[in-house]
């Protein structure tokens, strides 16, 4: 399926984050999937790791970015390269919603602490 609307994109939420799924296998893609998030305003993201590397393209809004011992600032037009095995986390301390861009190899798993390797719902 080469085109995916955006009125069929499907859209999977934790709490204070929607992931809304444009690109990947079960939508077409053989190599790449592609969703956007949305953080909600004064929302903590987990420490998690990542099997493949990770990129995000901040469209708009600012997070906080725990990134192995760094802290970094994404802002609008921003983009963040998330490497393998590296702890990760991404929150939203400010009052409006962050919107981001994610790409991320298919094949590449979430690695969330004390749980086996998965593939999030957003990227199979």
């Amino acid at each position: 399926m080469p085109l995916i609307t955006a009125a069929s994109a499907p859209q999977f939420t934790i709490p204070g984050v929607t992931f809304t799924g444009l690109a990947s296998p079960t939508r077409g893609a053989s190599d790449t999937a592609v969703w956007t998030l949305s953080l909600a305003p004064g929302s903590v993201g987990t420490t998690h790791q990542l099997t493949r590397e990770e990129i995000f393209v901040c469209l708009s809004g600012t997070a906080s970015i725990r990134l192995g011992d760094e802290v970094l600032t994404l802002s609008p037009g921003d983009t963040l390269i998330v490497p393998p095995h590296t702890d990760f986390g991404l929150d939203n301390p400010g009052d409006t919603p962050l919107t981001a861009l994610a790409v991320f190899p298919v094949g590449g798993q979430a690695i969330l602490p004390g749980q086996a390797p998965f593939t999030p719902p957003w990227a199979a």
